[in-house]
């Protein structure tokens, strides 16, 4: 057999920045825990094959790096997201590890598309100044006026799956890209993870977990808009309960992030307003959340902070909905084309087919900015400028 010899530092860390233990790249590899010790130890080596089956299938990396004589500078998880504490850092599964690296890499591809672009005159994170200290009513206030959406027209959305539509369109002219990917691995069709933002000053990125209720998905997008505004990558986790473990400013922008995003997506003022001598039914909350283009947990957490329900029956009914909502299907409907337009988006499709007519970048870099082969970039064209007559 054709046995390799990989830098047996690589093969850990390689392991460890997919959060995986050596019993779960065994059952994988469907190798015995020894068999995997030996190889990372260098008292045994693997063959070439397995080597490729490791880097590809598992680690997610290319087969060369196994050969660097010094293990690759990468941020680690824990630098990404500070806010988390260590508990939660050790319970992000593989799936999300690899997001935050493709993440890394659509960061990369934007400073490289940009380079011959003209830079938008509208920046959100240059224009707005924020703190912890900063009212969540203030910050929405603030927020919703640098957009330009009055409460009145977010109403006026036929639904929700619109809704995320048009604010996906709002803070992507306002500088911030957004993508969407199944946060789920093959094992699993479900994924607490709502969604996660990486900062940085000129490529500010978020990712939504398109397996989501687009309800959901509505709420992670100003969820992670305040880490940004805030200048912090963070993760949206449906169970916050983790919140309580935080401390200090950690714990602070958090906090301000949940509540920021139900004040911008449920102003007070105007729900007091409507909700004004009405009970609250299960119908009523239902029909608001509806108005709102929101989840009835967002309208049943309004209700809890005015003291209109009891954190008990919050719990409970936040519990039972969480249970009956299923995955979004409203998105691609399996189609390879579409699905990955609406996981990449119109702005950054657009960043890449003005490049390409300008000659800037090849038919072959097309493909890679893409993640595709080149024989589909001419679908991928033709998908792009249908839907430039209809783009919001």
């Amino acid at each position: 057999m054709n046995r390799v010899s990989p830098n047996t530092d690589v093969l850990i860390w390689a392991r460890e920045s997919m959060n995986l233990t050596i019993e779960e790249v065994a059952s994988r590899m469907k190798k015995t825990e020894y068999e995997i010790k030996a190889w990372e130890s260098g008292d045994a080596t693997p063959t070439y094959i397995q080597l490729e089956q490791l880097a590809y299938k598992i680690y997610h990396r290319p087969i060369a790096l196994f050969f660097f004589p010094n293990v690759p500078e990468e941020d680690r998880v824990e630098q990404s997201f500070r806010t988390l504490p260590d508990t939660e850092i050790r319970k992000i599964p593989p799936k999300i590890h690899l997001l935050l690296r493709k993440a890394k890499v659509m960061q990369m591809n934007l400073t490289e598309l940009s380079e011959y672009m003209e830079e938008s005159d509208r920046k959100i994170l240059y224009d707005l100044n924020v703190d912890t200290t900063v009212r969540p009513v203030e910050l929405a206030n603030r927020v919703r006026d640098y957009l330009r959406i009055d409460i009145g027209e977010q109403k006026s959305w036929s639904d929700t799956d619109i809704a995320f539509k048009h604010w996906r369109s709002v803070l992507e002219n306002s500088g911030i890209f957004v993508f969407k990917d199944s946060f789920s691995s093959s094992k699993s069709k479900n994924s607490s993870y709502s969604g996660f933002c990486l900062y940085d000053y000129s490529f500010p990125i978020i990712y939504i977990n398109n397996n989501n209720p687009s309800t959901r998905q509505i709420f992670t997008l100003f969820h992670e808009l305040a880490h940004l505004l805030m200048q912090t990558s963070g993760i949206d986790n449906e169970k916050d309960n983790y919140i309580e473990k935080l401390s200090g400013n950690n714990k602070l922008v958090e906090i301000l992030c949940n509540r920021f995003a139900a004040e911008f997506l449920v102003p007070t003022d105007d729900f007091i307003r409507i909700t004004s001598n009405r009970d609250f039914s299960e119908t009523n909350i239902e029909k608001w959340a509806k108005l709102y283009k929101t989840s009835r947990e967002t309208i049943l957490r309004k209700l809890l902070d005015q003291n209109y329900v009891s954190r008990q029956y919050y719990e409970k009914k936040s519990l039972e909905w969480s249970n009956q909502s299923g995955t979004n299907q409203s998105q691609a409907g399996g189609n390879y084309f579409s699905t990955k337009f609406s996981y990449l988006g119109f702005r950054y499709f657009e960043l890449i087919f003005r490049n390409y007519h300008r000659g800037v970048i090849s038919v072959e870099q097309t493909a890679d900015y893409l993640d595709t082969q080149v024989k589909h970039v001419s679908k991928f064209e033709d998908l792009f400028y249908s839907k430039m007559t209809i783009e919001i």
